[in-house]
């Protein structure tokens, strides 16, 4: 969901539970475009706690390696310290976008069935999208410059502007990433993922499948692409790859390092559309639907069933299909199971942090799950499992202060959906999509194939956002109400945006905050970025398009 720019993920443990390491040649260059500001939370730049290491050495493996992790810098160095983040605004990135909202608000005629307020709102709002894009301040930064600017120029009261601070998703956004916390304290989903390795870690392709399934079971429970990406399988892929003499930032990434990323990177994508609590964005995908009039019943249920088919075939796809696109020069991973064993000796019996973890995820799922029927919200849920968390050790306040970029989000994605909000109650949504509905009427389309032009547009603009999030909150309502008005079924039409939403994020190195955990670990050469991701998304295109069609005409939604 989240945007992040890595910074690091270095060991704290002990000696004894090191991983075989070595000292990796440091990345050359951060990855671009990622929204200013977000940064892996504490927990992310330090492997797990309560075990920190991944894999104790192989005796067969070790080529004499130290049995110690360096820092994976984003840095151009290792030995100088990072330049000082430069003070205040971008001068040329803030006039750009400050430029674009006044040719809109002065300079394009306002339409005469928009009010004054209207246009005036929207020219804040793409001023505020155009500095997402081109970040002339942290996100935060910019996102309170854009409320500022409307409640300022009295285009919105200082209560409705901001209203969205008490929106129930974006709570839950923010409880899901304390949740990925506990995951990541606790070493349960380390534990979990370690076990796969054990049982289908006698090949690489195994491997792959391994680390894939792991990710689609604790997907529900951990609603964190880069919670999941940073603080559970980097490290065991960078671990099993070092093992194998796979090294960052060098030729040898190739033999298992660079295939292994790969694949992960574009199987979280079918794994967050798996599930609607597997990422916080599909959640405000339902509630913005919700707003402009699709209602979906019993939502995890709905979902889950939509997605399972297309999904599913995506994910046992994505491993075998890289394998031949992108193949791997070592085949076989024999010692890995191996490795996983002793790995598990060492974390030692389940703890007892770990077993809370586990009921607490149980509980929380079944409440998603069920809760409609028993009347209780899904930020309800959260809420009562982020309490059992506090109330018995797993967390404690101070995890939950330390999470930035929780708090961050919860103060630039309120203006977002606030602003998005308005700009629906004003009619500019409906506005728009009736002009695009006329644009695609003059062609004769039919609603299938709106549907399809439609999402491939929404699919493709996502190289211009750093975040996915982002994204939901700047286009997904407008481009709903043009499916609607183009007469797209409202469910099929509002699921297939949102599962669109998960598969773009491994577009670029930059498309999501998973896309910066696995491109800064150095295995990915940025030209095999771009290539991999649009080519896999082609493949998931293909498959979503023609298992969806006959799956989704078997469910009724259309």
């Amino acid at each position: 969901m989240e945007s992040f720019a890595l910074h690091s993920l270095s060991t704290s443990a002990s000696p004894s539970f090191s991983l075989l390491h070595h000292r990796s040649r440091p990345i050359s260059k951060s990855p671009p475009f990622l929204l200013p500001g977000h940064t892996l939370p504490r927990s992310f730049r330090t492997t797990i706690r309560s075990s920190s290491s991944i894999f104790p050495p192989s005796p067969k493996l070790s080529l004499g390696l130290k049995p110690r992790l360096p820092p994976i810098h984003a840095s151009s160095s290792t030995n100088s310290p990072s330049p000082p983040r430069p003070l205040g605004v971008k001068p040329i990135p803030f006039l750009i976008s400050i430029s674009v909202g006044l040719i809109v608000q002065f300079l394009v005629p306002k339409p005469p069935e928009v009010s004054p307020q209207a246009w005036q709102l929207l020219s804040i709002f793409i001023s505020t999208i155009a500095g997402l894009v081109l970040s002339p301040l942290p996100v935060g930064a910019w996102a309170f410059l854009g409320l500022t600017a409307s409640v300022v120029t009295k285009t919105l009261s200082f209560s409705c502007a901001f209203s969205a601070f008490t929106n129930e998703v974006i709570w839950l956004i923010v409880i899901s990433f304390f949740f990925a916390r506990g995951f990541v304290k606790t070493g349960l989903g380390d534990r979990i993922a370690t076990y796969f390795v054990k049982w289908l870690g006698k090949s690489t392709l195994g491997l792959s499948y391994g680390l894939t399934i792991s990710e689609a079971l604790i997907a529900p429970a951990m609603p964190s692409t880069t919670a999941r990406a940073g603080g559970v399988f980097l490290p065991i892929i960078k671990s099993l790859s070092l093992s194998a003499g796979s090294k960052p930032g060098d030729p040898s990434a190739k033999k298992l390092g660079s295939y292994l990323v790969q694949s992960q990177f574009q199987a979280a994508s079918n794994s967050s559309a798996l599930f609607l609590t597997a990422a916080a964005q599909n959640l405000l995908c339902l509630k913005l639907a919700e707003e402009l009039g699709v209602i979906i019943s019993s939502p995890w249920v709905s979902w889950f069933n939509a997605a399972s088919l297309p999904a599913l075939v995506s994910l046992l796809a994505t491993p075998l299909v890289l394998y031949k696109l992108y193949p791997p020069e070592t085949k076989d991973t024999p010692d890995a199971p191996a490795m996983a064993a002793k790995k598990l000796e060492n974390m030692g019996p389940v703890t007892r942090h770990e077993w809370v973890m586990v009921g607490t995820m149980l509980l929380a799922v079944s409440l998603w799950v069920f809760g409609e029927a028993l009347g209780i919200a899904s930020v309800v849920a959260a809420m009562i499992g982020l309490s059992i968390l506090l109330l018995l050790g797993v967390l404690d306040w101070d995890d939950c202060l330390s999470e930035k970029s929780a708090w961050d989000t919860l103060a630039w994605f309120a203006v977002l959906v606030g602003m998005a909000g308005q700009l629906t109650n004003l009619g500019i949504v409906t506005w728009m999509s009736d002009c695009v509905a006329k644009s695609l009427q003059s062609f004769s389309l039919s609603w299938p194939a709106a549907l399809g032009v439609l999402q491939a547009s929404y699919f493709f603009i996502h190289y211009l956002f750093a975040s996915q999030t982002g994204h939901v909150g700047a286009l997904y309502s407008a481009f709903l109400a043009m499916h609607l008005a183009a007469g797209v079924p409202g469910v099929l039409a509002a699921l297939a945006l949102a599962y669109n939403t998960n598969l773009f994020g491994a577009l670029t190195h930059y498309s999501s905050g998973q896309a910066a955990v696995y491109y800064g670990a150095g295995y990915v050469d940025l030209p095999d970025v771009f290539k991999i991701g649009f080519v896999m998304a082609l493949v998931n295109a293909i498959i979503w398009v023609v298992v969806g069609a006959f799956w989704w005409k078997f469910l009724g939604l259309y």
